[in-house]
């Protein structure tokens, strides 16, 4: 299939010969109403009605017991890895194809990526390189998780919904917790996608999800914490709020914090989008029925989820032949109008990670040079 004809037909699902975004913001419900009604209020910081709203949808949505809004997906994940024990000279396990907030989360700890393969297919980490990557370089006393190579503690094992298809999540957990390492999902991207009934972010001792402003919906920057442990849902909340002891004037903090906490106004933003999500859900499915309808039986594959999982289709992704075919196709439809975009470079190939150890990446090398990104917005 040649590059003009995805051109044509983006433009005939988009309807417009303009420029056409790889994802675009939506807002067509009360966000103007919020935000006035923020800035009246004149709370517009991190204390407000509607960081409590929002934390309140979160738990509704995702079934989660627990909600802990914060700035960004990033400070979310940072977050995560502390709740979970994760401390200076540790390891963790997470995969190469991802975006570089993964590993930079990773590195504020003070601690080291390790990289596992991904899987071709819904291209999250791949469950049975997980388990052969342990079973080669790591042993556990029952209590803990620890490299034989390095003689370091694997303290956590991050996973990551990738453009919103659900990973191998059942079997990755499986296997942490017989290897005793705490899971952590990266659901950044992934508001919306489901194994079976159970949303993502579930699976994990806590994960983290993104509301950048190219995200399903988004409040411009920010993030949430979900967790179904009351214990860590406290401190999470306690540690993002720079960990201020609760006092009526006094200013006592009783750990190392972070200012970490959703400002009301940005929550105001969520909050209306969120009223909004299982519209831009099913506008987002039914694009990605039809770009499944027009690559089938063409040499481009389009990336579907898999059986008994429900993507939320974020960035509808194709595969191509091969790294050349790849270019051709990128420089041909932004020359055209038309934003794609290919993978992130694998991390384990960026200068600050290039040390770390690594799996068997095959897996990832190959979709690397063939996956390319393509409009996704909703419509309304």
């Amino acid at each position: 299939m040649k590059p003009d004809e995805v051109i044509k037909f983006v433009k005939t699902i988009y309807e417009t010969d303009e420029f056409i975004p790889l994802h675009a913001p939506l807002f067509s419900g009360n966000e103007k109403a919020y935000l006035m009604d923020v800035i009246d209020s004149t709370f517009v910081s991190s204390v407000g009605q509607y960081v409590d709203k929002f934390e309140t949808m979160i738990t509704q949505i995702t079934g989660a017991k627990y909600a802990i809004a914060t700035v960004n997906g990033t400070s979310a994940l940072h977050s995560c890895l502390i709740l979970a024990g994760v401390e200076k000279e540790d390891q963790v396990i997470t995969q190469p194809l991802t975006f570089v907030a993964t590993a930079n989360a990773i590195s504020y700890c003070g601690a080291e990526p390790l990289f596992v393969d991904v899987n071709r297919h819904n291209l999250g980490m791949d469950a049975l390189k997980l388990e052969q990557f342990l079973v080669e370089n790591a042993k556990t006393d029952g209590a803990s998780c620890i490299n034989k190579k390095t003689k370091q503690r694997i303290s956590a094992c991050v996973p990551m919904h990738t453009y919103g298809f659900c990973a191998n999540i059942e079997q990755i957990a499986k296997i942490c917790k017989k290897w005793n390492i705490p899971l952590i999902e990266d659901a950044a991207e992934s508001l919306g996608t489901y194994n079976g009934q159970v949303h993502t972010g579930n699976y994990g001792l806590l994960s983290a999800i993104s509301f950048n402003g190219n995200k399903v919906v988004t409040s411009g920057g920010g993030g949430v914490i979900i967790t179904n442990d009351e214990k860590i849902a406290k401190r999470a909340k306690h540690i993002t709020t720079t960990a201020k002891t609760p006092h009526k004037w006094e200013y006592v903090h009783d750990e190392i914090g972070f200012n970490y906490r959703m400002p009301n106004i940005n929550a105001a933003l969520a909050c209306a989008q969120l009223e909004k999500l299982d519209i831009y859900l099913k506008s987002k499915r039914n694009i990605a029925l039809r770009y499944k309808d027009f690559f089938a039986n063409s040499d481009i594959e389009f990336v579907f989820e898999a059986t008994g999982t429900t993507a939320n289709y974020w960035l509808n992704t194709i595969i191509l032949r091969d790294k050349k075919l790849r270019d051709e196709f990128l420089n041909d439809t932004n020359a055209n109008k038309i934003m794609t975009r290919p993978a992130w470079e694998l991390l384990n190939k960026l200068s600050m990670f290039s040390q770390c150890q690594t799996g068997n990446l095959d897996n990832a090398y190959w979709l690397v040079d063939r996956i390319v990104n393509i409009p996704s917005s909703a419509k309304v």
